[in-house]
């Protein structure tokens, strides 16, 4: 039987890149960059090693499919994360004109949607894919913090 290449398949993906971020010792959030049904960039939390708190997951992952492609715009292709963007990322993918974000768990703190940030008009949203082990890294990693 073949692989399904679907939003659980992808964000998947996006989970094993949270899963190094959180092995490096940064916040687990991880990324990937789908256009015609492959990965064309792998990206995770980069701001404690290269101190630089502009090196969220999503900025990484834009940056990269960007290379992959040739151009700063990403239409045509879906980002995978597994946090809510924050507004600086979603300012980075409303400019990006990417067509598609899914992520896995809100951030009901930090999130764009609570800081009253847009994504491009044309960008579909998709919520909750995996969330609840999206959410399990996210614990894992500030519960060792505050131990």
């Amino acid at each position: 039987m073949g692989q399904v290449f679907d939003d659980t398949f992808f964000m998947k993906k996006a989970l094993a890149e949270a899963q190094i971020a959180l092995e490096k010792d940064e916040v687990p959030v991880g990324v990937v960059v789908v256009a015609n049904n492959s990965i064309i960039a792998r990206a995770h939390n980069l701001t404690e090693a290269l101190t630089d708190v502009t090196a969220h997951a999503e900025m990484q992952g834009i940056t990269a499919a960007a290379n992959a492609i040739g151009g700063k715009y990403l239409q045509g292709c879906t980002l995978y994360v597994t946090l809510e963007p924050c507004s600086m990322c979603a300012g980075a993918l409303y400019w990006s004109q990417i067509s598609r974000v899914v992520f896995a768990a809100d951030d009901p703190k930090r999130g764009y949607r609570q800081q009253g940030t847009s994504l491009h008009p044309k960008t579909k949203v998709t919520e909750g894919i995996l969330a609840i082990e999206a959410r399990a890294l996210l614990h894992a990693f500030f519960k060792l913090k505050r131990e």
